[in-house]
């Protein structure tokens, strides 16, 4: 489904059809008076005393040709809850089957700062489907009105608002590509057509990673016959020559577990293995989309973790990017590999005022939080607020998990300087996240969010149709836009 919202209507008085009406909480129709016929005023009004007004929208068939929607708008509404109630108009525009709708922007009932801008937003953010390999494709354009003089949102938000969902909609179309599409020679060249929006953007292919000692990353990668990459894309937007915010993301395109061989019912999921590095790329093009204020850096670890002849093996001890040994114990625990190098590398080259990875890292995680909460694991409390704030705001919510030294004898080796899983049991994210805090060389304010369980939704979230949830750019875009612009 397309959505289009069209702005040129402002005058427009009742339309013949489709009419969408904000009403007080409770559907207190009072305010609706000029805007319907009386006919049609007292016909809702009858018809409200037998309604379930506990619901948010109710639909009233007028005629044939007309029906109105009633968006009941509570009093102490969030911008969240304005998304939601776009979103769950979404809903009654698929059961409907109908392709024109008329916004009364005279109806809102609240003071909510850009009202109209997030209940648009919510509604194009459920919109999105992935139908590219679907033979018969279901095409439909429904264009979306928006009348009356109480327009507020400016061109400039508009285009963020737009940016935004382009942002969220390129990094589900990354997760949802399966794997022969998008692996890692062809994520990289898609990551490399990002240029046109102003990103620098630079490749280092295998030969530039074993020149630079990547040999953690390499490691995850040489059972492939596709490359191993790191990506590196630079987004300049102030005005001064300040220290960019970093964000790091695991690429791992598709995870068979390697010789430490997934089972196959969790394997087939394993084609959004990248979705953090696809939140880092959507968020690098929404930035540069809306032209944001902020030096910004993504770096992404891109490679497919395989079985073959050359695969990595359990026991093999490599030497990371930072000249810190790792054993690798299970080749299943790879995605702690690729950042390790990728936040050395970050810290080192980019000098960053603060560094957030983000990764489908483990299933504990899943264990811990299901699809509610992403884990946030961090070395500093300032950083971990703000990430939390702004989780809270856009629904993208985040639960702090402890980092403590004593979990360091879990994953310490007797062969390298550490190993790669722990093999006692217990705390599977939390020693994953304080293996990742051992490649933070300068103290570097960092964050690292396990995102395993929100990256893809087979049910659907409130803002989601189900699949690829974009979990990630919108989270970032609002810890950017409160705190570093």
């Amino acid at each position: 489904m397309s959505i289009q919202i069209n702005y040129k209507n402002k005058g427009s008085k009742n339309p013949a059809a489709n009419l969408v009406l904000f009403v007080e909480e409770k559907f207190n129709i009072n305010s609706l008076k000029k805007f319907i016929s009386n006919t049609e005023y007292n016909y809702i009004f009858e018809l409200l005393k037998t309604n379930d007004l506990k619901q948010d929208i109710l639909v009233f068939e007028i005629n044939s040709k007309k029906s109105i929607f009633l968006v009941s708008v509570k009093k102490d509404i969030t911008a969240s809850d304005i998304e939601n109630l776009g979103a769950k108009f979404h809903k009654h525009i698929n059961y409907e089957k109908k392709n024109d709708y008329f916004v009364h922007s005279d109806t809102i009932v609240v003071k909510a700062k850009n009202f109209l801008g997030h209940f648009l937003h919510g509604l194009k953010l459920k919109s999105y489907e992935f139908n590219l390999y679907k033979s018969k494709k279901k095409r439909r354009n429904v264009l979306v009105n928006v009348i009356g003089s109480n327009n507020k949102t400016s061109n400039s938000d508009q285009i963020k608002f737009k940016a935004l969902e382009e942002g969220t909609f390129y990094t589900r179309d990354l997760v949802s590509e399966p794997g022969n599409v998008l692996h890692p020679d062809e994520y990289a060249k898609r990551i490399n057509s990002l240029k046109k929006n102003g990103l620098k953007i630079n490749i280092y292919d295998e030969k530039k990673l074993k020149k630079l000692g990547m040999n953690a990353l390499l490691g995850v990668g040489q059972g492939s016959i596709r490359g191993s990459y790191l990506v590196t894309i630079e987004w300049n937007g102030a005005k001064n020559k300040s220290a960019p915010l970093a964000f790091v993301g695991k690429g791992v395109c598709f995870d068979t577990g390697g010789y430490s061989l997934k089972p196959a019912k969790f394997m087939e999921d394993m084609t959004y293995d990248m979705a953090g590095s696809a939140a880092v790329v959507g968020l690098m093009k929404n930035l540069a989309l809306r032209k944001a204020k902020v030096n910004a850096v993504g770096v992404v670890g891109l490679v497919e973790n395989m079985v073959s002849g050359n695969a990595q093996r359990p026991g093999d001890i490599v030497k990371s990017y930072s000249g810190k040994t790792i054993e690798i114990l299970n080749t299943d625990a790879e995605g702690r590999l690729v950042l390790a190098d990728a936040l050395t590398f970050t810290e080192k080259k980019f000098k960053p005022k603060f560094i957030v990875d983000l990764a489908t890292l483990t299933g504990a995680i899943i264990v811990s939080l299901g699809s509610e909460y992403a884990g946030l694991f961090s070395n500093n409390d300032k950083l971990s607020k703000q990430l939390l704030d702004a989780g809270e705001k856009v629904q993208e919510k985040l639960w702090r998990m402890p980092l403590h030294k004593n979990f360091d004898k879990l994953i310490d080796s007797k062969n390298a300087d550490m190993q790669n899983i722990n093999y006692v049991g217990g705390a599977g994210s939390t020693t994953a996240a304080q293996f990742l805090q051992r490649f933070i060389l300068n103290k570097t304010p960092w964050a690292h969010l396990d995102i395993a369980g929100m990256a893809f939704s087979k049910y659907g979230g409130a803002l989601n149709s189900g699949g690829a949830t974009g979990y990630g750019v919108r989270l970032l875009n609002q810890l950017i836009e409160d705190n570093y612009e």
